[in-house]
């Protein structure tokens, strides 16, 4: 199997932790989510994280245009490419499904996402650009950022027509969930679950409590884009939120998101659905899904553990893997 084993965080106060052990395994990066209602600030993290690593790979996965200024992104980017180097670094910039959703706002047009990368990249490399209306350039001073240009790969978070097109213009590869994406030299895919013990069954308290997050995940992504049919129970679990009003239910439906199962979900997510959907595996069902993977275009399987004890989800998962 040729694929590069990488792992993302729901960014923690202790991500920088995590990255000290994923190094060690033998992970080749490490992502960090960029969803400030729910996590801390991605690139403070990011830098912590740098500061206490030596060779893994890190980056927003992915960063979201609307939360920030292109100027504040290129200042970020420089800033933890002076902590790592340039060759550490690699920028996600995706439309926001949770770091968008989670505020109640829907995902960005990609043609606002498509200029936002070519403002952040040409600042990059030193040039004068525009933002609304405005000449921006980056003016730091020596000692204040690298020099320009700074030279780092975009990959773009995407899954349909219009995003995989402004990769293929605009990124250095692509970054998809939960399926990969084709055709490209670099293409990245997000998985989430766990590795289950030696005749575990699915639907444990450790599995529910290392994976459920997962089966949650899918379910909001589903509800967002009219897919419940597809997942077992779909209907009657978003149901479960006409209580709450409809102008809080994006609150409620993000509680925990990527992290936890919450209260609302908790009944519809069961051993059975985390084994259907492929999150809940043992050593041997992982390692048929990596060849999935890989076969259908992945290049890079991003893993995102989840419970807690992450160090158990990151070790178990680099050793099926690497085996």
């Amino acid at each position: 199997m040729s694929l590069t084993m990488s792992c993302a965080v729901a960014t923690s106060l202790e991500s920088h932790e995590h990255a000290r052990i994923a190094e060690r395994l033998g992970y080749e990066r490490i992502w960090f989510f960029d969803s400030p209602a729910l996590y801390p600030d991605v690139w403070v993290q990011l830098c912590r994280a740098g500061e206490r690593t030596d060779r893994i790979g890190l980056g927003p996965g992915v960063m979201i245009p609307a939360l920030r200024h292109p100027m504040v992104s290129a200042a970020a980017i420089a800033t933890l490419a002076s902590l790592v180097g340039q060759e550490r670094l690699a920028v996600g910039v995706g439309s926001g499904f949770t770091g968008r959703l989670a505020m109640g706002k829907r995902p960005m047009p990609w043609a606002q996402v498509a200029e936002y990368i070519r403002v952040v990249r040409a600042l990059l490399r030193g040039e004068r650009t525009e933002w609304d209306g405005a000449a921006i350039e980056m003016l730091h001073s020596p000692g204040f950022a690298p020099s320009r240009p700074i030279e780092v790969p975009f990959v773009v978070g995407a899954q349909g027509p219009k995003g995989i097109a402004v990769a293929r213009e605009l990124g250095d590869g692509v970054f998809g969930a939960p399926i990969p994406v084709p055709g490209f030299d670099w293409s990245a895919v997000l998985t989430f679950g766990t590795v289950l013990d030696e005749d575990e069954d699915p639907g444990s308290e450790r599995s529910l409590a290392a994976a459920g997050h997962a089966a949650g995940v899918l379910l909001h992504f589903a509800a967002e884009f009219g897919r419940l049919d597809l997942i077992p129970g779909g209907r009657e679990w978003v149901a479960g939120y006409d209580a709450v009003p409809r102008e809080h239910r994006h609150l409620a439906m993000h509680e925990g998101h990527l992290v936890a199962i919450n209260e609302h979900d908790r009944p519809f997510v069961t051993g059975e659905l985390l084994g259907g959907l492929g999150m809940a595996l043992d050593r041997a069902g992982w390692r048929e899904k990596l060849a999935q993977l890989e076969q259908g275009g992945a290049t890079e399987v991003v893993y995102q553990p989840a419970g807690p004890d992450i160090p158990r989800e990151l070790e178990t998962f680099a050793a099926v893997a690497q085996g």
